[in-house]
């Protein structure tokens, strides 16, 4: 007889257990999962078992799995429930690794949010320059490429431009304040026109080009839509932007004008610009990237508009592409935006410090060569070999107590090893040695390939390797 077991979970992980289970059909044992009331599987406690259980719910299971970070004694749960009770991991995606099966990779392929990245300083360009900026922001996700014009400073070559573009295989926006702009680059074909209000909306009837609506007051609502009423009357495609403010400048004020407009509007096409956020925070833009696109999921916003202006803002476009990515396949699997993918996490790692001091302190003790082995573990950074284990927080403090015998070439891979060591530490990352630090989408692929080949070029640091 297959064995039984009840998975107990909190409200927010329900809905993913049901999932993970059900893809590893088929099981060698039969399964129930009782939701304990509790909304974080995390906050789940031995006490609370004991009292949210009836025997009822137990009586036919022959094993209890809860939540990794189920916090108590379990063996003395397990005594007052007559059943064992276990931990299993800490998140629900590895209930396959936890039963010697392969985790299911996560689809990263599907998204429901284009990206209009803009060239900002198109006027002061070439075409030649425009075109090159465009591929760039193509390879990192870009659908749509918006020729930003700038105020009062004449664009001498728009037409140009857009033709260029679509010859290129570009979908095309033009983003300016000025009506000539807008009507010379919808005659040049452009496919978007941004923006336009309930005083300019009669421009989108001299081109088929797909107008951007914004209000024509800051911060009206009422004005978006009216401007939205009368493309309806004239039987126009259109996409409403109420317009996303900076901070301290009225952020949490738009904010709730997306959601009243999604509320009012289920189904109308809206945009949102990203960059009055990620180009004017001095923060890193992969967080606020992560945090924007998870309202922009929940509120189904279908278009963002994105800048890489700001130097600090240089990825900008490309962690736009992962957050649409992330969040879609979070929302598809009703679990939160974890384990999908490291690549928004470029400052610290989710689990940086795999062994702790007394793994590193069995290891070293078994080393019987004279090569010097590198760990980061919470406490800080160790180097040892077969004479011995030095623990410290500043590389420096290693050198009084190595024997390099003047060998300068082992001296400067150890110093940019503990360097590497040190700002994995200090950072929260993983830290392996002989290999680069992840930076997430920080870096680019190219950057790490250049790298990696300098690396395998090196041949002092081959040479040292342990």
């Amino acid at each position: 007889m297959a064995e039984k077991i009840l998975f107990l979970t909190g409200k927010l992980a329900e809905p993913s257990l049901h999932r993970v289970l059900a893809d590893m059909a088929p099981l060698p044992f039969e399964y129930r999962v009782h939701q304990l009331g509790v909304s974080v599987a995390a906050l789940i406690t031995d006490k609370m078992i004991a009292r949210r259980l009836k025997p009822e719910d137990v009586a036919d299971c022959d094993q209890i799995i809860v939540p990794g970070r189920v916090r108590g004694d379990l063996d003395a749960l397990s005594l007052q429930l007559k059943v064992a009770v276990v931990r299993g991991p800490e998140e629900v995606k590895d209930l396959p690794l936890f039963f010697g099966r392969e985790r299911k990779q996560p689809d990263l392929s599907r998204y429901d949010v284009n990206i209009f990245a803009e060239i900002v300083d198109a006027p002061e360009r070439s075409i030649e320059s425009i075109v090159e900026r465009a591929q760039y922001y193509a390879d990192n996700g870009a659908n749509v490429i918006d020729i930003g014009c700038l105020p009062e400073e004449k664009f001498p070559h728009p037409e140009e431009a857009v033709i260029a573009l679509h010859e290129r295989g570009f979908k095309v926006s033009v983003d300016s304040l000025e009506m000539d702009d807008l009507r010379r680059a919808g005659k040049a074909g452009a496919d978007y026109l941004l923006s336009l209000t309930e005083k300019t909306y009669h421009l989108a009837e001299e081109t088929d080009a797909v107008p951007i609506l914004v209000p024509a007051v800051m911060g009206s609502l009422d004005s978006l839509e009216r401007a939205m009423e009368l493309m309806d009357k004239i039987n126009r495609p259109w996409i409403a932007d109420p317009i996303l403010d900076p901070i301290h400048y009225g952020l949490t004020n738009s904010i709730v004008r997306y959601h009243q407009l999604r509320q009012k509007y289920p189904d109308a096409p809206m945009m949102m610009g990203v960059g009055n956020l990620t180009e004017l925070t001095d923060a890193d833009t992969s967080g606020i990237n992560a945090l924007l696109f998870g309202i922009i999921s929940e509120l189904q916003i279908t278009n963002v508009l994105a800048t890489e202006v700001s130097p600090h803002a240089r990825r900008a476009i490309k962690e736009a592409d992962i957050a649409r990515r992330m969040m879609f396949a979070a929302r598809d699997d009703s679990s939160l935006p974890r384990d999908f993918t490291g690549d928004l996490m470029v400052a610290h790692d989710r689990r940086p410090f795999p062994d702790s001091s007394q793994d590193v302190a069995e290891l070293a003790s078994n080393i019987k060569d004279p090569n010097y082995r590198i760990k980061v573990a919470e406490e800080g950074i160790f180097m040892f070999n077969r004479d011995g284990l030095m623990q410290d927080v500043d590389p420096f403090a290693f050198y009084p107590q190595l024997d390099l015998k003047d060998d300068t070439g082992h001296a400067f891979y150890l110093g940019a090893e503990l360097a590497k060591a040190q700002i994995a530490w200090q950072l929260g990352k993983r830290y392996t040695q002989d290999e680069e630090l992840e930076w997430g989408c920080a870096v680019s692929k190219e950057e790490v390939d250049l790298n990696e080949q300098k690396e395998q070029g090196t041949t002092m640091k081959k040479g040292n390797k342990s």
